[in-house]
């Protein structure tokens, strides 16, 4: 094992989408970054468009299979011999009404969102601690602080990760493991471009007080800013990084609209 003098980050889910943005603002902010994610043909992708062998480690792997997180940590600590960040970022999701979500949905949904970012997280603290500490970030989902139609796994599942994300800095932070998570609200990737509607991104639009769905960029400086030694004291919280959503409740758009009138 060697060590490097720069300071390391594991992303799960890395190949695209906001993984992928918050890996390159870690790049863009010195960092080397490892990617961990089960799509290896874009995770191949991306590490070309990266082009950069040195500070950026590719790893196949299913955050749900215990061993394939063994062999991605394991092989962060050959490579650079250390990790400072780690970020749960891999998840899936399945949007049916709860009467149609079958059982094995609702468990194939809470092994990657949950049990993938308890499984990363235990095997990445023996690393972070052996170099004196670290901070981990679970990227949860507005949908895990309010219920909301068609997200019964989903939702579910992203409620149990914050919970988990209390439980592991109340007992990780005594050892000088920062546990925090950031919960999106609607955020512009190619996901949601395929399966929000005109109608829907109107609706969301109405109940978002900044009008507007977030971009990948805003929630990778989240997630860069609370892995930071700016936030040295944050331990065991949730951002929302939702525009206001969460915070707004059940707003009428007809009164906020009177109101801008």
């Amino acid at each position: 094992m060697r060590t490097t003098s720069t300071r390391v980050a594991l992303v799960t889910g890395g190949a695209r989408g906001i993984g992928l943005a918050i890996a390159r603002r870690f790049l863009a902010q010195g960092h080397a970054v490892a990617l961990l994610d089960i799509d290896t043909a874009t995770l191949a992708a991306t590490e070309a468009a990266l082009a950069d062998p040195a500070r950026v480690l590719a790893l196949g792997g299913d955050v749900s299979v215990e061993a394939d997180v063994a062999r991605a940590v394991t092989a962060v600590g050959e490579r650079y011999g250390r990790l400072d960040a780690l970020v749960n970022n891999a998840g899936i999701a399945v949007f049916k009404p709860t009467l149609q979500t079958t059982h094995e949905e609702f468990a194939r949904v809470l092994a990657v969102n949950l049990h993938g970012a308890f499984l990363c997280t235990q095997a990445a603290a023996p690393l972070m601690l052996a170099g004196g500490g670290g901070a981990v970030v679970n990227i949860a989902s507005i949908s895990g602080l309010r219920a909301s139609t068609l997200r019964v796994a989903y939702g579910t599942s992203k409620a149990a990760l914050i919970q988990l994300t209390r439980q592991h800095a109340v007992e990780l932070g005594t050892q000088g493991i920062r546990v925090n998570a950031v919960a999106p609200g609607p955020v512009d990737t190619d996901m949601a471009k395929l399966v929000h509607t005109v109608a829907i991104r109107s609706d969301y639009h109405d109940v978002i007080p900044l009008n507007r769905y977030g971009t990948v960029d805003e929630i990778a400086a989240a997630v860069c800013w609370l892995c930071s030694g700016e936030a040295s004291y944050i331990n065991g919280q949730v951002l929302a990084a939702d525009g206001g959503f969460e915070a707004a409740g059940v707003g009428l758009p007809t009164l906020r609209r009177q109101q801008g009138a």
